[in-house]
């Protein structure tokens, strides 16, 4: 399994039983072919240990959380920044960072706390594609802040 560097890696948090959560990670493998983002189930020590670093109940996990060398980015952030290291048109999703963050967490939210019934959800972390596998970082541990 890769490392985690926080130096240079872009590593998505994400609910590791959530059916939405797990497409949206196998969407982005599959337009990022450059492994730019790496992934980890909130449900993982490295997962845990990111959410409730930063102020986030992993036990009750609602947001993305995006960490990267530039800095951390949740929910609707965090959603708008995978679309800019992605490139391409995903790049335009961009274009929603000028509405007030609010208006736009709102709708993350209403979506976040609507998704286990509408989309379902597992009884473990889902089994990782072979692509994913590669870029799937469950036990490094997290390096103290500096």
């Amino acid at each position: 399994m890769p490392a985690y560097d926080p130096s240079h890696d872009h590593l998505l948090l994400f609910d590791g039983i959530c059916h939405l959560c797990d497409a949206t990670v196998r969407f982005i493998v599959r337009r990022d072919p450059a492994g730019k983002i790496k992934f980890a189930p909130i449900q993982s020590p490295l997962g845990r240990e990111h959410y409730i670093r930063h102020g986030l109940d992993p036990d009750h996990p609602t947001v993305f959380l995006l960490l990267t060398p530039g800095g951390t980015f949740k929910a609707s952030d965090a959603v708008i920044e995978i679309g800019r290291v992605l490139g391409g048109a995903w790049r335009l999703l961009t274009l929603l960072k000028p509405l007030p963050r609010s208006w736009r967490d709102a709708l993350y939210l209403f979506i976040a706390h609507n998704r286990y019934r509408w989309f379902g959800k597992k009884d473990a972390c889902m089994m990782p594609t072979p692509e994913l596998t590669e870029r799937l970082i469950i036990a490094d541990k997290v390096a103290p802040p500096s």
